[in-house]
């Protein structure tokens, strides 16, 4: 560690507790929870977990695609404190996949489905903040807006975050860059300190207006011992209940899956070198859920929304993420009154400029540049998250890309080359019945008085059956006047 790294994690430590606090308290809220549930689940995941990840980068805590989850088990289990029971044995599970080696086996997970996993999110940040943006009033969505019901915006939100994306987009400019005064100085820090600004200054003089700017609303908490009074503590009465066994393995194989497809997608965006081992940060998370679930908070995952703010405040070790969690803590105890000066357009718009770069045009351009076998399945997946949700989209991407893959791999098997009234038919790899059909459409294509040659080396196995339709061929080939050569199959004697 030097003096030139602290000064890049400082500020992006800041930029991503302003960015995690509220999603943080908003997460616990929509899990049916108090909100220090969800900022205490902020805590362990930035100083538990990154104390054992091996990423200088993933940011790890509460996440909004395991609220389903959440809200169903403690409905299912009758209590949240069942649940923390179901979320310690999960955090055990995940460290015994992480010793089992088991993280190896999200290499399997194609590009195009980590980066429409990718896009999506940006596309979902992208339609979560626009209301807020706009100073929507709570309870309004994008969709509210869209089919016109009636709704009211407040012009002051939409001052600030209009100007804080344009302090994010100016912050990218050669202006900044080549100024050693601000290229230290992360964009999203700025444009939230000028949100502060807004409500601090603009309240002095126009509280009317400003009094209506929506801010981050922050339970106050005088001492630590205030903060464990509220503290729950798992049911150990539940552990013969089935059910939490289910909802153990089912947190654990969600919240594995989401951390390492997040740290697969985060190496896109901030490669490392040697990169991560998956192992380890599967038992990383593992040690957090158990810790979660011991001190009454959710489960944990890797987050990318988090971690991609991370890397783009110019992060350049774990010192940012330990700086985050301490915040969380310190803050959440005896600061809240300065942290609800923060007015949330100001996190709206660097949620948003976040969002834009996750989903940025060019990536789809990209991707239609590289053919229907890269687009599809990025467009699939992209569709399956926004219309099913993570784990259904993820798994609709993975299905369309396996389809493709065996498409093209079967059309690639048997190629036909023609050279005046010669033909040369390729075998590129091994044969089963399943290329059949595509065997008969080539050998079709074949006309009488013509000279085949088969170039077999590479398939060292062929079906019965495509030896059948060999045969049959070759049977006919003489009738036709063709001549074969290396002909893969004996023919009886003429």
């Amino acid at each position: 560690m030097n003096l030139s790294t602290l000064r890049q994690d400082i500020p992006a430590g800041l930029v991503v507790f302003l960015v995690a606090l509220p999603l943080c308290l908003g997460i616990a809220q929509a899990s049916g929870l108090p909100p220090f549930v969800g900022l205490l689940t902020g805590v362990i995941g930035g100083l538990g977990v990154t104390t054992f990840s091996p990423s200088k980068f993933a940011v790890s805590g509460p996440a909004a695609g395991l609220v389903t989850i959440v809200t169903g088990a403690i409905e299912t289990l009758g209590s949240f404190s069942a649940l923390l029971l179901a979320l310690m044995i999960a955090g055990v599970l995940q460290f015994l996949l992480g010793v089992a080696r088991a993280g190896r086996f999200i290499t399997l997970v194609p590009g195009t489905v980590i980066k429409g996993m990718l896009a999506a999110i940006g596309i979902l940040l992208i339609i979560q903040q626009i209301p807020v943006a706009l100073g929507v009033s709570e309870g309004n969505d994008l969709g509210t807006m869209l089919t016109g019901n009636a709704f009211s915006v407040s012009l002051p939100a939409i001052a600030v975050a209009a100007t804080g994306l344009f302090i994010l987009w100016f912050w990218t400019t050669p202006t900044v860059k080549n100024s050693k005064a601000l290229s230290w100085i992360p964009g999203p820090l700025m444009a939230v300190l000028f949100g502060c600004m807004v409500t601090l200054i603009g309240g002095a003089f126009f509280p009317g207006m400003i009094g209506n700017l929506t801010r981050i609303a922050l339970p106050e908490f005088d001492s630590i011992q205030a903060l464990t009074g509220e503290i729950e503590r798992p049911d150990w009465a539940v552990w013969q209940n089935p059910a939490v066994y289910v909802i153990a393995v089912t947190l654990a194989i969600v919240a594995s899956l989401e951390t390492l497809l997040s740290q697969e997608a985060l190496k896109k965006l901030r490669p490392q070198n040697p990169p991560p081992s998956p192992d380890k940060e599967m038992r990383a998370q593992g040690i957090g859920n158990l810790l979660s679930g011991f001190l009454g908070g959710l489960p944990i995952t890797a987050v990318i929304v988090r971690s991609s703010v991370n890397v783009s405040a110019g992060a350049q070790s774990k010192i940012s993420i330990l700086i985050h969690g301490v915040l969380l803590l310190v803050c959440g105890l005896f600061f809240s009154n300065l942290l609800n000066a923060i007015p949330l357009a100001s996190l709206a718009a660097v949620l948003l400029y976040t969002g834009y770069k996750l989903a940025a045009p060019r990536l789809f351009v990209e991707h239609f540049r590289q053919g229907a076998q890269q687009y599809v399945p990025f467009l699939a997946t992209i569709g399956g998250i926004l219309v099913f949700g993570m784990l259904a989209g993820i798994g609709i991407g993975l299905a369309t890309q396996i389809l493709f893959s065996i498409y093209k791999s079967h059309r690639n098997a048997l190629v036909l080359t023609r050279y005046d009234d010669h033909f040369v038919l390729r075998f590129q790899q091994n044969l089963t019945f399943m290329h059949n059909p595509r065997l008969k459409n080539l050998l079709e294509e074949i006309p009488e008085n013509s000279v085949v040659i088969v170039e077999h080396d590479n398939a060292e196995y062929i079906d019965p059956d495509v030896k059948a339709v060999l045969a049959d061929f070759g049977e006919g080939a003489r009738k036709r006047g063709i001549v074969l050569n290396q002909w893969p199959v004996k023919l009886a004697p003429a």
